[in-house]
């Protein structure tokens, strides 16, 4: 799908040839004296409209206006909330099949989150799967103006919001995809691809490779598979070599039975949901390549299945990881932790400045955060406090949860150094407290997505989080470097250069 900012007024609006124009109408809306300014004013007067975040007045072949459908919409303060939650509300039009051509126009200033936020909500609302559907009705909707009344003033929220919408739809097409489409060898290529993109290189090491380093925990999850595992290993390039990387590791399971330790059938399709962690990280790299900022990343995958074959480790065996720490693993279910583990302890050769890994990991997190927000742990309150604020300005929220010591002795084994799990109370803390005895003394955080990387039900689908919480940190990481740079230089920092179109599907 095509985006295009256009500096864009209320009477040049409404010649716009479309199939729908949409009018974000904000509080204290000023009309002119052009036709759609009239008519907007003419609504607002009589009650008809309301400038509410998401109330609005639907017209057909309103006269004077060049669009077939016209959409008022009460868009708040027009901050990024406030857009979001109105594009919401009108979702069902972006999906019109006549809908081909839509043109989104802000009636009043135009914040840079909003537009920032205006971009993503379209791009949400059209989406469409369609990879494993023999007769499936792709998206129609392929061009989107965003007209505003000074482009250049929101061009580069533009662009950071075109360069989100590539890289969460590529993390819902891998997320969505069952589990006999995104084998681990799959997700592979899939990383492979991206490695086409301007700075971006990609490694996959295989079984071979992964016993090589001695990741015991990783093999022992993988090995009740036919599939073999794989370690993915991508690298962002845009800052100098000097520049300590920040390092992703996303969970990779791309399907859960629970193992040995098996899980109930209800819902058990849903275990294809698993690997979202991972499917964030490729969607982090997809938005790299389009924004290109100043910063070296480096992603991290470990990928397999958790499968309850002969050869499958049992509860009760012991298993030992990568840094030479000893696990009991108690319950095989707690796969996750096993194979993000040796991935951390692998993660501190890059000697990065910012360590994050992301999981669906526990279901308690879902227990106590439900589907609103990711449960944030994190050993370093400034690491903690930059998510949380790329959280909030993503609008893709988290939450920092504790991790007091005392959380830790459940993990103690009779049998090993640690058990894998701790008992149900506190689980994704206990889980978190599993995975912080393999960081060291590195910045590190845990995202728990297991609540917030897709939903059930009627919707059933991935999400793509937290790539827009992910991609709001680097970026501003990246300008933290930019202006650490130019002090020692002695010169103003320059923003990362950044695409202002996305590239058709």
């Amino acid at each position: 799908m095509n985006f295009d900012l256009k500096t864009l007024a209320l009477p040049a609006a409404a010649t716009e040839k479309c199939d729908l124009l949409v009018v974000l109408v904000p509080e204290g809306f000023r009309p002119g004296l052009d036709a759609l300014s009239v008519l907007v004013d003419h609504a607002l007067k009589c009650g008809d409209l309301d400038t509410k975040a998401g109330k609005n007045l639907q017209l057909y072949l309103a006269p004077a206006l060049s669009a077939r459908r016209v959409v008022l919409l009460g868009a708040g303060n027009g901050l990024a909330r406030a857009v979001r939650l109105a594009l919401q509300a009108i979702a069902a039009s972006f999906r019109l099949p006549q809908v081909k051509r839509a043109v989104v126009c802000f009636a009043g200033d135009a914040q840079a989150g909003g537009v920032c936020a205006a971009v993503q909500a379209v791009a949400d609302a059209s989406y469409v799967y369609t990879t494993t559907k023999s007769k499936a009705e792709a998206r129609t909707l392929n061009r989107v103006v965003i007209g505003v009344p000074r482009a250049e003033a929101v061009r580069e929220a533009f662009a950071q919001g075109v360069g989100l919408v590539e890289g969460v739809e590529f993390a819902r097409e891998w997320g969505n995809r069952p589990a006999n489409h995104a084998t681990p060898s799959l997700l592979a290529e899939a990383a492979k691809s991206l490695a086409g993109q301007p700075r971006i290189q990609c490694k996959v090491h295989g079984p071979t490779d992964v016993a090589r380093l001695g990741m015991g925990a990783f093999i022992a999850v993988a090995q009740g598979s036919e599939e073999p595992l794989r370690l993915i290993e991508l690298r962002y390039s845009g800052a100098g070599k000097t520049a300590a990387p920040v390092v992703l590791v996303g969970k990779g399971i791309t399907f859960d039975t629970g193992g040995i330790s098996i899980k109930p059938a209800a819902e058990m399709d849903e275990m294809k949901f698993d690997m979202c962690g991972a499917a964030s990280v490729l969607g982090v790299f997809r938005a790299l390549g389009e924004l290109q900022p100043a910063i070296n990343v480096v992603g991290l995958i470990p990928a397999c299945e958790n499968m309850p074959d002969g050869r499958a480790v049992k509860p009760g065996d012991v298993v030992s990881s990568m840094s030479g720490q000893t696990i009991e693993v108690l319950n095989t279910d707690a796969e996750g932790r096993l194979v993000l583990c040796d991935v951390l302890t692998y993660a501190a050769r890059f000697k990065p400045a910012a360590l994050v890994d992301i999981a669906t990991l526990t279901g308690a997190c879902v227990i106590a955060l439900g589907g609103v927000r990711s449960g944030l742990f994190s050993n370093n309150d400034a690491l903690a406090a930059a998510l949380s604020v790329a959280g909030e300005a993503a609008e893709d929220l988290c939450w920092r949860m504790p991790l007091d010591e005392d959380y830790a002795e459940g993990l103690k084994s009779n049998f090993a150094d640690m058990g894998n799990v701790a008992g149900r109370a506190g689980g994704s803390i206990t889980a978190a407290k599993f995975l912080q005895r393999f960081v060291g003394e590195l910045p590190w955080a845990h995202l728990d997505i297991a609540g917030t990387a897709w939903k059930g039900g009627a919707t059933k689908g991935a999400t793509g989080r937290p790539v827009g919480l992910l991609v709001h940190y680097l970026l501003g990481h990246a300008q933290q470097l930019s202006a650490q740079n130019a002090r020692k230089e002695g010169s103003p920092a320059q923003p990362a250069k950044r695409k202002g179109r996305s590239k058709p599907d």
